[in-house]
């Protein structure tokens, strides 16, 4: 799985540097918007179900109430994908109509639309649950490194933007109908001795068990939405207000900085088992673990940012030539985000675990609210480093100091300072 994040994330920053190279700043700035619109429809037509069906489909006695509720699941994801890509359209096309003319008039469309197919990806959460792993991540890496190769060579070819932005939504429409495929040859008998389910269709809709799934996964939902707005807000306010020339500078050094990102992701799902199982026996011991864990995220953002920092101008002027010098001072200040968005991943579990979504809600929402409020002031007055910097203050307080402000946290951000292991020979 780490495996497949890194093969993402990395044909993601390669193919940003050979945009950059061979089509220029204002071109990727485009290319940016378009993917960062693109990450604005993702939790708003997942609908935060992801971990919460196979949570609620094990609840169940008979395999034909867990089938009908995950197929109840896909069915809402497929409808409100296929809305959602319209709403986002429609609003594509009033914020920035200059950008929906020759061949992008037909691929951002088409990009939009296929994205409704990664509601096919319930699929693979349950085949997660079942035990396969491998067939899954290897199926979606081998795709996108063969779209990675189409995408490079359709540059190279002196193709533009617009096939690029095609052959995504092509992707996703086939990472999709792969895993249904995996599915459907891999899923096991839900209990012993019942049959293999059939073949998705619209008719296993099932309404009560939809709106049972929609009231359970409602804070995850809106969470998730609120998160990719404070994430992505910065490249969509920079098209906006300095052109997408600059916002193809900016997009090239955040790049840079947000590859570091999956380490944590990938390390948070790995440690929450374990987190789950140590918070049972006690606080203490849940304490010093989350500690552990904590510092070792923390140090390894900070070694990172320390690192970056100093190596930036090589770095840009290697890999973006030397049209992109304004992007140095970018990644020396979005690459210290990294300290708090490594800890928030771990703080994210913390709050599940706790049982204390609604204030990782609170968090992406002022974070959200405060991103955009420091973007309108200081990009005018400082440009694409005026919205480094509002990136920068808003990921700290929305990954870690708001931490601060509630309560519950406050006692047990103390609490977690102040717990000690039990000496050797006490009960």
């Amino acid at each position: 799985m780490l495996g497949d994040k890194l093969v993402k994330l990395g044909a993601g920053a390669i193919l940003t540097i050979f945009v950059a190279r061979i089509l220029g700043a204002s071109e990727l700035g485009i290319y940016s918007i378009v993917m960062a619109w693109s990450a604005f429809l993702v939790p708003i037509t997942s609908l935060g179900l992801n971990n919460i069906v196979v949570r609620q489909m094990v609840k169940h006695d008979s395999g034909h109430d867990a089938m009908t509720m995950l197929y109840s699941a896909v069915t809402l994801r497929l409808v409100f994908g296929l809305l959602g890509g319209g709403i986002m359209l429609l609003a594509f096309y009033l914020l920035y109509p200059s950008m929906l003319s020759g061949n992008n008039a037909i691929a951002i469309p088409v990009l939009f639309l296929l994205q409704m197919f990664f509601g096919f990806l319930l699929f693979e959460f349950y085949l997660n649950y079942q035990g396969t792993f491998r067939s899954s991540a290897y199926a979606k890496s081998i795709i996108s490194l063969l779209s990675f190769a189409c995408k490079l060579a359709l540059l190279y070819s002196g193709f533009g933007i617009a096939s690029l932005l095609l052959l995504t939504g092509v992707e996703f429409f086939i990472v999709g109908m792969a895993q249904y495929w995996l599915y459907r040859h891999k899923h096991l008998p839900y209990k012993e001795g019942e049959g293999r389910w059939p073949g998705y269709h619209p008719r296993w809709f099932n309404a009560a068990q939809a709106k049972l799934l929609l009231k359970r996964s409602s804070w995850l939902w809106l969470s998730g939405i609120v998160s990719v707005i404070y994430l992505k807000i910065d490249i969509v306010m920079l098209g906006a207000m300095a052109g997408t020339e600059q916002a193809g500078i900016y997009a090239a050094a955040s790049r840079l900085s947000e590859l570091w990102y999956v380490f944590p992701a990938t390390l948070a799902a790995r440690y929450y088992p374990d987190m789950i199982k140590t918070h049972q026996q006690g606080w203490t011991p849940y304490y010093l673990k989350l500690r552990r864990y904590a510092i070792l995220f923390f140090s390894s953002a900070l070694a990172i940012a320390v690192v970056m920092s100093v190596s930036a101008p090589w770095i840009i002027s290697l890999l973006f030539g030397d049209g992109f010098a304004s992007a140095i001072d970018v990644l020396r200040i979005h690459i210290w985000a990294g300290c708090f968005v490594f800890v928030r991943y771990l703080i994210s579990q913390h709050l599940l675990i706790t049982e204390q979504e609604p204030l990782s809600l609170l968090s992406h929402g002022i974070g959200a609210v405060l991103n955009i409020g420091l973007n309108l002031w200081l990009i005018p007055v400082m440009g694409i480093t005026g919205a480094a910097w509002a990136t920068l203050i808003s990921y700290a307080y929305a990954s870690f100091f708001f931490l601060f402000f509630a309560r519950s946290t406050r006692s047990q951000l103390w609490q977690l300072l102040r717990a000690r292991a039990p000496e050797a020979g006490s009960k």
